[in-house]
């Protein structure tokens, strides 16, 4: 129960007082003067003084004051008879009070003040005893880590020693998965002429217009891989078939390659991480309107690698003469896809690999120069020279890339999140002369 201490040199206003606090829940004592007051204090914890401020022998300002250097926790209210405001201003100063109240007091005003007053010095010894709680839990955990840091160094040596080793061992055995995948793409194109770096080609550009179009990492590397290895369904079919192109085939050659997407989907999909790849080998030979095969999906029903896969391989067979008997200069490939948007092959992506050619043409230009720049140095406008690449080899964003704003905030984000900082190049106008 909070006590109360009542200082005044007047016993009528020390009964009134009483009488007014004796139902709200408190514990009352009072001192007819200063020095009593202080006598009282010093034997009792007191919560809450309330000094009359003309009293003989020591004021209220005085004794207030005292009470602030002894007790500062106590909270202290001024109770005064006069409206000299230079008075009460020095004794608030003096004495730092939460609140003063004039005679004659209205019992309802000095009985909340009093009640906001002791619900304040509540919560200010629970903050006080929270903060002494958390220095008390702070310093047991200082000691604790103390005791632990050796430990923790010990244990973080072995485990870096651990990561180092395993990533040595994943940089080995991601190198040799891509190289084994390269080799099993160069058996089928080591048979046919005209199909000489057609995988390797369709799997760079594949892997661009999939960044372009904003897809994620593990999309963008399931893409590349399933155009790597679009061909090797064709393992089976003869070294002259090989050669001859899909518009003269006769009926048992067509039907003998229709089958080349499930086969090769089937050569795909006892390895774990080419499972997803070998989905998009399969349906790379749907087209957008259904007519295709092996399952006769259509439109957005087709997963997008495999719409990506089958444009972009058709671009490049077409100019490498494996679609029709003669080869295809690429102005009139252009012509002959956006005859078939919506058709043989998704409208959308059609545009965009337009677009994407014609960024890769722009960046080709010999008025411009190549320049370096550090990640958090990037500006909005300037397009990418080389593909972006992170520290550990993947891929951020492919080269061509135009930087616009939002895509510079994201780089500048995602520079900030890893130890080693990443540098752009990108292209520059060239200075005169």
């Amino acid at each position: 129960m909070p006590l109360i201490l009542l200082v005044d040199d007047e016993p009528n206003i020390l009964s009134a007082l009483c009488r007014l606090f004796r139902k709200e829940h408190v514990e009352i004592l009072v001192a007819e003067s200063g020095a009593a007051g202080l006598e009282i204090m010093a034997q009792h914890p007191v919560d809450l003084v309330i000094s009359d401020m003309r009293m003989p022998g020591m004021s209220g300002a005085q004794f207030l004051e005292e009470v602030r250097s002894r007790w500062p926790d106590t909270v202290r209210l001024l109770l005064t008879g006069h409206a000299d405001i230079a008075t009460i201003l020095d004794a608030i100063n003096r004495g730092e009070i939460y609140r003063y109240i004039t005679k004659p007091w209205d019992d309802n005003d000095i009985v909340l003040t009093v009640r906001h007053a002791l619900e304040r010095h509540v919560l200010e010894q629970e903050r006080k005893r929270l903060e002494a709680l958390t220095l008390s839990q702070n310093a047991e955990l200082a000691a604790l880590n103390a005791s632990l840091e050796n430990k923790v160094r010990e244990r973080t040596a072995e485990l870096e020693q651990a990561r180092d080793g395993l990533v040595e061992l994943n940089g080995q055995l991601k190198t040799n998965f891509l190289l084994s995948i390269k080799v099993f793409s160069n058996l089928i194109e080591m048979r046919g002429g005209n199909l000489a770096g057609h995988s390797l080609r369709v799997a760079d550009l594949s892997r661009k217009l999939a960044v372009q179009l904003g897809c994620d990492e593990a999309s963008t590397t399931d893409i590349f891989l399933a155009a790597m290895m679009h061909d090797i369904g064709k393992i089976g079919l003869s070294d002259d078939m090989l050669k001859v192109p899909r518009a003269v085939m006769s009926r048992e050659q067509s039907a003998a390659y229709r089958k080349v997407p499930t086969e090769g989907e089937q050569l795909l999909m006892p390895i774990a991480e080419l499972r997803n790849a070998a989905k998009l080998v399969r349906a790379h030979q749907e087209r957008f309107d259904g007519n295709g095969y092996p399952d006769q999906l259509n439109g957005a029903g087709i997963p997008l690698g495999a719409r990506i896969l089958a444009l972009v391989s058709d671009y490049d067979n077409l100019q490498n003469g494996m679609i029709l008997p003669r080869k295809i200069w690429p102005e009139e490939v252009r012509e002959m896809l956006l005859q078939d948007r919506g058709k043989q092959y998704d409208p959308e992506l059609v545009t965009a690999l337009f677009r994407l050619l014609d960024g890769l043409a722009g960046t080709a230009s010999p008025e411009r120069i190549v320049v370096q720049i550090a990640a958090a140095m990037v500006q909005p406008g300037v397009t990418l020279a080389c593909d972006l690449l992170l520290p550990n080899g993947s891929l951020l964003l492919s080269a061509g890339h135009f930087i616009d704003s939002g895509m510079c905030r994201q780089i500048i984000h995602f520079d900030t999140t890893l130890a080693q900082p990443l540098m752009l190049s990108v292209y520059g106008d060239a200075s005169p002369g």
